[in-house]
């Protein structure tokens, strides 16, 4: 007999545009599980969970909470009922500290300061989390925010838990502990729904597993019930025959002059005597920890940090260069897709074709008495079909109201319409599903290919066994390891990470 559902959701739709974003929507969790939602970029999946936490309201439908009709106009509303959201893209208050934010909407009438931070810092000693509760939110690095979102869950002891890809800025450590804590608050009968494009997290560590595609709920059954091939064929359909991803050409080996070399560069705490070269017409890896200074001299070698001081040399194509601001990078035939696409990449308030149109720009114009509105949107729009970006409704759509996946392609367009020689992606597919990751993979090998230099930043190790020639492992500042493709392994790049 299947026990009595904590949360129903029946025949739930939301459409914008006239475009159902979830059509129809069945579905239920039951007490104390653990319940995965996958599905391609696009399939419903957050659109759920945001009618689930009160972000946006059903236009048709309703909710049961414990059988009873549950009405949600609000994240207000949910968090009253014991619901809290964990965001993909987080919602901390940048100008607030790490304990201000944790008690945000929970204030006491008086607080004290010295209690506020030993209370957060037992909290986060609790749950492994080294934060500083006195830190600023906008210091904060993507998976910093991200165990502050799970911390702020925990401290409001939320019956029901919507973690929206939460490992996808975490390391492999991070996400093993952020497992252990979810067994344990499974334990404690707190309810978790799991959105994950990492297919095998949702295989492992979830109780069930529903699959929405097109809006639509496919599937749902035990996790037992699935593996990898059949979760890809319910969430693609009939376009499984079709996934495949590219298959890798051998590229040249034989005496070469390196597009990039850095020598020895030093920048404060975040780049400690760093040297590596990256070669035109292969895929160069840097793996690491978070803060091992992966995306440091990413930023730096792109303009985007000033080097202002520390020393080493940096040069592209043998010459000698020191960027203080990303146009002159940008100028010179090097392009950065950011690891943040939110707070990075993305002008909020305009459509696709705009923000891509603006990588246009940067690249191809000498200021506003050159810019060709016509040619600026035509260019764009190529881009928009090449990467094959959805809009629900129509391309004017504000680009934050496309999927993640979606906006992870209009990020990497920006960049792409540049022609640049030199691009380095960090964390190219993160927050992206199974047939975006494969045609995003074959966009970076297809640059490779042509001849330009390509570096990957990837917390996720098999995407830099897979995509790489040649694998750097970062370590405090440094490169401590270099490997061919035939000599990595995920032991031998980990070791090196960590040891």
């Amino acid at each position: 007999m299947i026990a009595e559902a904590l949360l129903e959701t029946k025949k739930v739709t939301k459409t914008y545009g006239g475009i159902p974003a979830i059509d129809a929507v069945d579905f239920d969790l039951q007490q104390g599980e653990v319940h995965a939602l996958v599905g391609e970029n696009g399939a419903g999946k957050s659109t759920l969970c945001k009618v689930i936490a009160g972000v946006v309201t059903m236009d048709q439908g309703e909710m049961l909470l414990e059988g009873k009709p549950l009405t949600i106009e609000s994240p207000r509303d949910s968090f009253k009922q014991g619901i809290s959201m964990v965001f993909q893209e987080t919602s901390l208050v940048p100008q607030l500290t790490v304990a201000q934010n944790l008690v945000l909407g929970r204030e006491r009438a008086f607080n004290s300061v010295r209690a506020l931070r030993n209370e957060t810092r037992q909290l986060l000693r609790s749950l492994n989390f080294n934060i500083d509760p006195a830190a600023m939110a906008e210091s904060l690095n993507t998976a910093q925010r991200q165990m502050v979102e799970i911390a702020r869950a925990v401290y409001n002891k939320s019956r029901i838990i919507i973690l929206d890809e939460p490992t996808a800025a975490l390391t492999p450590e991070e996400t093993d502990h952020l497992f252990y804590l979810m067994n344990e608050l499974r334990g404690e009968g707190v309810t978790m729904i799991f959105i994950s494009h990492a297919l095998e997290e949702a295989l492992t560590h979830a109780d069930r597993i529903s699959i929405l595609r097109n809006g639509k709920k496919i599937i749902t059954d035990e996790a037992s019930r699935f593996d990898r091939n059949k979760l890809i064929q319910h969430m693609v359909g009939e376009a499984f025959k079709n996934y495949k991803a590219k298959p890798k050409t051998a590229r040249k080996t034989g005496a070469r002059q390196p597009i990039l070399t850095v020598e020895n560069v030093r920048m404060g705490n975040m780049v400690n005597n760093m040297s590596f070269s990256v070669y035109p017409g292969e895929v160069t890896g840097i793996a690491g920890l978070i803060g091992s200074g992966r995306s440091a001299i990413a930023k730096v070698i792109a303009g985007q940090i000033k080097r202002n001081f520390g020393g080493g040399r940096i040069y592209l194509k043998g010459r000698e260069i020191r960027y203080r601001i990303p146009a002159q990078a940008i100028r010179d035939g090097i392009a950065y897709v950011t690891e943040d696409r939110k707070i990075e990449g993305l002008f909020e308030a305009m459509d696709a074709i705009d923000n891509i149109g603006f990588g246009w720009l940067a690249k191809w114009t000498k200021g506003f008495r050159s810019f060709k509105r016509n040619k600026l949107k035509s260019t764009a729009h190529e881009w928009l079909q090449k990467l094959s970006i959805k809009a629900l409704g129509n391309e004017n759509q504000n680009v934050l109201r496309l999927s993640g996946g979606n906006q992870q392609k209009v990020v990497i367009a920006k960049s792409l319409i540049q022609h640049p020689e030199l691009i380095i992606f960090d964390e190219p597919t993160r927050g992206v599903d199974v047939g975006a990751i494969a045609e995003i993979r074959n966009i970076i090998r297809g640059f490779a290919e042509g001849g330009a230099g390509v570096v990957v930043i990837s917390s996720y190790l098999p995407e830099i066994l897979d995509i790489s020639d040649r694998i750097l492992v970062a370590r405090g500042g440094t490169i401590v390891a270099e490997f061919s493709k035939d000599e990595a392994t995920p032991e031998k790049v980990l070791h090196a990470a960590i040891h």
